[in-house]
């Protein structure tokens, strides 16, 4: 292996230069003995290989990255492992660069000594990066009518585009910037919004849930129509986030699971309040309540009588329609009522 001092001197003037950013050039030198070859673009993690031709009058031979020395000759001066000779012979002088970096790009140059005079070959390398999400909003949760603003910031080579889009079925809302701002956000706008990254590249995708607290809703109560000793069934629904709470009253008295035969059973959004054994105590009014941190809602059923149809009460035509539990659906309950006080009338006949 040559002396280090013999290749600075040899290689000297090129190594000056390059520090200052100047064309290359030996001293010496004519404009013909100095070449720049196309640049070579390769993705960041690929193989690079740099060639340079040769010949019968070479004599030394170098490839310098700025102002290092790789390869003298065989003689590796670099102590990157990903740097390695390929090809050393009267034709070309190739070396390989593996798994590329950023920290790769630049201008690089073989100087080749022959018997009359130095020459020079250069070659610019340009590493591209796919994108990648370096800084993006967590997931949050908000109450209905607060202001968000959602953050996605990327790297790459090209710099990447930015874009998010709200990829619920309901949703519409996108923007086209690393900033997403939506001011007072309603439930609708609730869900996994997407920010995409993209370059020449590649693509890079990642997410952002949004939860949306709001106060229950609650349907509107239906009356239900049960007769006496059969199964009757009270349907509560409410919408809300989080999940609500529900409270079942009669009259102003609260009602609890066990409570004189009947069986509260929560589901989600839905609540069911359970008659198994319908007595006359169980006739009236009953109201819903469903509770979340954020507020309350409240809905009334009515509970009424449905006299199943005899040979006299037929005479009278149809009152009711049957429901699936054995109660009667649709009947207006003084309708039922005055049917009751005519009862007995109508047995005279």
């Amino acid at each position: 292996m040559k002396n280090p001092l013999y290749w600075v001197m040899l290689f000297g003037m090129t190594i000056l230069l390059l520090e200052q950013g100047l064309p290359v050039r030996s001293q010496g030198d004519s404009q013909s003995d100095n070449k720049v070859m196309d640049n070579i673009t390769v993705r960041q993690g690929e193989t690079v290989f740099l060639r340079c031709a040769q010949g019968d009058v070479v004599t030394h031979t170098a490839w310098l990255n700025r102002s290092s020395i790789l390869y003298a000759g065989e003689d590796k001066w670099s102590v990157d492992p990903r740097v390695s000779l390929v090809t050393l012979n009267q034709e070309e002088f190739t070396i390989k660069i593996e798994n590329v970096d950023m920290t790769d790009e630049g201008q690089y140059v073989c100087a080749v000594q022959t018997s009359s005079r130095p020459r020079t070959t250069s070659v610019h390398i340009l590493v591209q990066v796919p994108p990648k999400i370096i800084n993006l909003s967590k997931d949050i949760v908000v109450n209905e009518g607060s202001n968000i603003t959602l953050l996605c910031q990327a790297s790459g080579k090209p710099e990447p585009s930015i874009s998010w889009k709200l990829i619920s079925s309901s949703g519409d809302l996108a923007s086209d910037d690393e900033y997403l701002e939506i001011p007072s956000i309603s439930r609708q706008r609730a869900g996994t919004y997407e920010c995409t990254a993209v370059n020449d590249i590649d693509t890079d995708v990642q997410t952002v849930d949004i939860t949306v607290n709001y106060a229950p809703t609650v349907s509107e109560g239906r009356d239900v129509g049960v007769t006496l000793g059969q199964r009757g069934v009270l349907e509560c629904e409410a919408d809300a986030v989080p999940e609500a709470d529900f409270e079942w009253y009669k009259d102003d008295r609260r009602i609890f699971s066990g409570f004189d035969g009947m069986e509260i059973v929560n589901t989600g959004s839905l609540s069911k309040l359970t008659f198994f054994n319908v007595s006359d105590g169980d006739y009236g009014n009953y109201t819903c309540v469903a509770i979340n941190k954020l507020g309350n809602s409240n809905t009334s059923f009515l509970l009424y009588v449905v006299i199943e149809p005899t040979s006299s009460t037929l005479l009278q035509g149809p009152r009711a329609v049957q429901d699936g539990s054995g109660g009667a659906m649709g009947v207006h309950s003084h309708t039922c009522l005055l049917f009751v006080v005519f009862l007995p009338f109508l047995l005279r006949f």
